[in-house]
């Protein structure tokens, strides 16, 4: 398994608002697995099963099992809890979870309480720099920082002089940086490249 896979359980009873939860959520890191449950039971047995990290629940289902709730809840405090709302719920139904997201929140306000919870270490490798681009853009940013033109990676990775033009536009998009010697700089910074790699 990945050392840095995401595993997150989603109980939410309405299937179209799991399914766009779930797309929002793998796009935000690159080695996300998302577990749907119908059950606060499932979601516990599925911890132990799928190596929970972080577990999102409609508060609803709490309401009718809000004691074992907090009895399972406490043999987990490895797991991180965020309750999903999008009705009004008791305060102290929303204060059994670690943090809460909205159904109108955006994508950037859902990577951020993510980011808040520090019980998932993969949650803040993704806030440094190369945890942001996907494996691809990582080799493709290394050629850049190697040198090599657009035609040269394109070869070298094996793939179009377009798909790479796409990847180098990305890069520049999520680094927020233009300038080849940039890249570069920011290459060796974050490991990408070492020196041995840019002077061989």
């Amino acid at each position: 398994m990945n050392s840095c896979q995401i595993n997150i359980a989603i109980l939410e009873p309405s299937q179209i608002i799991c399914e766009g939860l779930s797309n929002i959520l793998i796009k935000l890191h690159d080695h996300t697995h998302i577990y749907h449950f119908d059950s606060i039971k499932e979601v516990f047995e599925g911890i132990h099963e799928y190596n929970i990290n972080l577990v999102i629940i409609n508060p609803s289902f709490i309401y009718k099992n809000k004691n074992k709730f907090i009895q399972k809840k406490d043999l987990f405090r490895d797991v991180s809890w965020i309750g999903f709302l999008y009705s009004v719920f008791e305060r102290e139904i929303i204060d059994l979870f670690d943090d809460t997201i909205q159904i109108t929140d955006s994508p950037e306000e859902i990577n951020a309480v993510m980011h808040k919870l520090d019980k998932s270490p993969c949650l803040h490798k993704n806030e440094m720099g190369p945890g942001k681009l996907t494996k691809r853009e990582l080799e493709v940013l290394k050629q850049i920082a190697l040198g090599l033109s657009n035609k040269e990676i394109a070869d070298t990775l094996n793939i179009s002089i377009h798909t790479v033009v796409s990847h180098r536009k990305n890069i520049i998009r999520k680094t927020e940086i233009k300038s080849q010697a940039g890249l570069t700089i920011y290459a060796i910074s974050n490991k990408i490249i070492t020196i041995d790699n840019y002077n061989s």
